[in-house]
């Protein structure tokens, strides 16, 4: 509750949120996050809940010449069930709906780091671990959410869900669980499951890395087995249900998740019993583990052979491109390549996690469970007998199933997340929950001292003094230096100011048609659709083929093209006005190559690089640059009806006049 409070504070005196007026309100949802928040509007508006569904479904109005299924292309299933809470509530009369969605993301943060502080009190038994984890979360607030800049996002409004998944399935494998608790977990991890698969296009990708590492603890913890494929068989419930409420989505049916659980239940019913720890089990166990991979991998091209679909194809190049496996020189690839998101982490990423100790005590925890975990495996390869039941004084965290799990799950994603720097966004919060588990248990200093053969103080009244000490030194130590920083967000009052926009955006409700589509950059036509309600030529979605094409072919409003060309591309697309940005145009951009207008260029041909040195050849000048001049052939195309410091509003002409 408190964490949702502060986020609503911070919020406030960033933007000054208060004190504007709507259409400075929602030009604070900048690219994506415009159109999540544009549709909310539009179900606000809908005469009934149904008609607003059904128009979303059969959606027209926003891209020209394309009807989209809004609801599945954008997962606008949030939105939807925002617009229902806010008319059943009747919070239409108490609170502005703006104030109301931003809130129920804020609620569900809160329930995020709730969900962590469960996660890390469940395995280290005690409160001082949840405290740390949260502490640590908001501390390094910056790379562990982006819900300061764009509130809408997917990602806010799913990972709750999964960090609930993950403290239910935490519950659930634990040894010597009751009856009673165990039912409980388990409903739970079935509706977070479900829900979290219907809130997040991506979901799918982040379980099967999930279900990998189930996979894993299966083969290295026999006792969990049955558990394990309880687990599955919600996996399998969540996907059909997802794909027959999702509009019968084929991403769901050839997803990497649904061929591993098919095949690991397949070599389930395949399985002999034999007695365990014999030679032939051993034997059974490798070649069980073969046959899951290669009835994956099988399962998976098969699926993709006969189920017709289109989803994320390009996500496949961009990978290809991204491990140097292909060259290119596509605009669409080499843009998502430039995004900061999809680069390697930067040093400044590493340099904040061990400034608040969180990455030094992370390394710790993970080396001491990770190497505890081999010496298991080990163990048990050796045909060693395993405790039913693990005391403190064993010293073996590595044994505890849910430990095997966590420590495989952050490992795959911080393996990811050393790839592309978004995936951050959901390791660094494993990261505060594993660190923080870890100095707050017993078991792991003992694990410690159990290798170091500590004779001279007794290990387990250490462990326990260590357990407690630690912890409480770094909580005082982040309080004395990160607490008055907290405190100073609060007081001190930004301002968002953009005045150039708002008058575009003011100047568009006045002068233009309602029939007008505009046409200019992706960011700013989600902007357009949300503060005017205007159809737009392209959206900042990057899902769909036909869109970044689109997107692709709107940018040569930047390169160096011909008059004649762009006016073909735009009066392709029934485009009425274009808004050529002057920060595009003039862009100066800091990573070498990545500015629009270069990637444009190396897509076009207009540069060839020879011997390290980059040509430059084009008989036609920079469109955006040539078009503010106002000669012919320009004027013959475009008429320009509006300008101001960032923005140039030209009107497309339908009767061409080549007078000079």
């Amino acid at each position: 509750m408190m964490y949702a409070l502060y986020l609503s504070a911070y919020h406030e005196r960033k933007f000054w949120f208060s004190n504007r007026q709507e259409l400075e309100r929602e030009i604070t949802f900048q690219g994506d996050s415009a159109i999540y928040y544009s549709y909310y509007k539009d179900m606000l508006k809908a005469p009934s809940f149904e008609r607003g569904v059904y128009e979303l479904t059969h959606n027209n109005k926003t891209v020209s010449l394309k009807t989209i299924n809004a609801v599945q292309q954008m997962s606008l299933y949030p939105e939807l069930i925002a617009s229902v809470l806010y008319q059943a509530t009747g919070s239409n009369e108490i609170i502005e709906p703006v104030y109301f969605y931003i809130g129920i993301v804020f609620g569900l943060q809160g329930i995020y780091v709730t969900a962590l502080f469960v996660t890390s009190w469940l395995m280290s038994g005690t409160w001082l671990a949840g405290m740390l984890t949260v502490a640590w979360f908001i501390i390094n607030r910056v790379d562990t959410t982006r819900i300061e800049y764009s509130i809408p996002l997917r990602e806010n409004w799913a990972l709750p869900y999964f960090a609930c998944q993950v403290a239910a399935l935490t519950g659930y494998l634990k040894s010597n669980l009751n009856t009673y608790a165990e039912r409980f977990c388990y409903l739970l991890m079935s509706a977070s499951t479900y829900t979290f698969v219907m809130m997040w296009e991506y979901s799918h990708y982040l379980l099967f890395l999930q279900a990998v590492s189930l996979f894993l603890l299966d083969v290295f913890s026999l006792e969990q087995s049955d558990k394990v494929h309880e687990v599955y068989k919600i996996y399998i419930f969540s996907l059909f249900l997802g794909y027959l409420l999702q509009f019968e989505n084929p991403a769901l049916l050839v997803s990497p998740l649904l061929s591993l659980v098919t095949a690991l239940m397949l070599t389930k019913c395949l399985q002999l019993n034999m007695k365990k720890g014999t030679f032939i089990a051993k034997i059974m166990k490798v070649i069980n583990f073969y046959l899951v991979c290669a009835l994956t991998v099988t399962l998976n091209v098969l699926m993709k052979m006969f189920v017709p679909h289109k989803e994320n194809g390009h996500m496949l190049k961009f990978l290809e491109v991204k491990f140097g496996l292909n060259m290119t020189k596509n605009f669409t690839m080499n843009w998502l390549l430039c995004q900061e998101s999809l680069q390697t982490p930067s040093q400044d990423f590493f340099l904040r996690l061990t400034q608040s100790s969180l990455l030094p005590f992370y390394i710790l925890v993970l080396t001491i469970c990770l190497l505890s975990m081999v010496q298991v495996i080990f163990r048990r390869i050796n045909g060693k007998s395993v405790k039913e039941s693990i005391t403190l004084e064993d010293g073996r965290i590595g044994e505890r199933p849910e430990v095997i799990y966590h420590i495989i799950h952050t490992v795959l994603l911080g393996s990811l997340a050393m790839v592309i720097e978004g995936l951050k966004y959901i390791w660094t919060p494993y990261m505060c929950m594993l660190a923080a588990f870890g100095v707050c248990s017993p078991e792991l200093w003992m694990t410690l001292f159990k290798w170091l053969r500590l004779r001279t103080v007794h290990p387990i009244l250490l462990a326990l003094i260590l357990s407690m000490a630690v912890p409480t030194i770094i909580g005082l130590s982040l309080w004395k230096e990160f607490f008055p920083r907290l405190m100073t967000e609060l007081t001190e009052l930004q301002e968002f100011y953009d005045p150039d926009t708002v008058e575009l955006m003011t100047w568009i409700k006045r002068q233009a048609p309602l029939a007008a589509v505009f046409a200019g950059s992706p960011q700013l036509m989600g902007a357009i659709k949300l503060c005017t309600g205007w159809m737009v030529t392209s959206l900042p979605v990057y899902n769909d083929d036909d869109l970044l094409k689109r997107n692709e072919n709107i940018y040569q409003i930047y390169s160096k093209r011909s008059a004649e060309d762009i006016y073909k591309i735009l009066t392709s697309y029934k485009a009425n006005y274009l808004i050529v940005e002057d920060a595009i145009c003039n862009e100066v951009g800091t990573m070498r190559g990545c500015r629009v207008k270069d990637l444009l260029d190396v897509a076009n041909g207009h540069v060839v690089c020879e011997e390290g040195d980059k040509l430059t050849h084009s008989k036609y000048g920079r469109f955006c640059h040539e078009v503010k001049i106002n000669y012919s052939p320009y004027v013959n195309y475009f008429t320009r009806v509006y300008w101001n410091r960032s923005y140039f509003v030209y009107k497309i002409n339908t009767v061409i006049s080549f007078q000079s």
